[in-house]
């Protein structure tokens, strides 16, 4: 998709709404970065956004992760593939026209892999994690050298007549 289709796009969806709004970007840097410089890289990517008149909402740091099929990205004319990366995204408000520049600079940065530019909306998205109060039920195993006993119906009486008398 060229530059002035992303824009027609931008435009047509908008309409007579104001400018600012809210986007995510999700993206891929290079495992070969040291992992002491990837604060350095993220920085520079908010750094990036606020340049441009971006207001930050959320964010997280890179990790590194497995990716589910290698990916492949030319660097300095040499084609390398990649099956891990380091996953990150920045949730922020911009001017509609402010991104198309922004999808240009991060089309030319060498350290992201891929990157994924939405428009979304303030509120927290991301599902919160159920979390499952005490223990399930566990059928107990029978062993095998385990035999049933009988079930003596007079003692068991007794037992329950000693409980309610109290």
């Amino acid at each position: 998709m060229s530059d002035e289709e992303v824009k027609a796009n931008i435009e047509e969806v908008e309409g007579v709404e104001a400018n600012s709004k809210v986007y995510e970007l999700g993206y891929l840097l290079v495992p070969t970065i040291a992992a002491d410089d990837v604060p350095v890289s993220y920085g520079n990517l908010k750094e990036l956004v606020s340049s441009l008149g971006g207001e930050n909402i959320a964010d997280e740091m890179p990790k590194m992760i497995s990716l589910a099929y290698s990916m492949t990205k030319v660097i300095s004319n040499v084609r390398s593939k990649f099956n891990t990366a380091y996953f990150g995204w920045v949730k922020f408000t911009m001017d509609a026209q402010k991104v198309l520049e922004l999808k240009k600079v991060l089309d030319l940065d060498i350290k992201i892999i891929r990157f994924l530019l939405l428009k979304t909306v303030k509120e927290n998205t991301i599902a919160a994690k159920r979390f499952v109060r005490g223990e399930t039920y566990k059928r107990p195993v029978k062993k095998e050298n385990e035999t049933a006993t009988p079930i003596n119906k007079e003692e068991i009486d007794k037992e329950i007549d000693a409980l309610v008398a109290v």
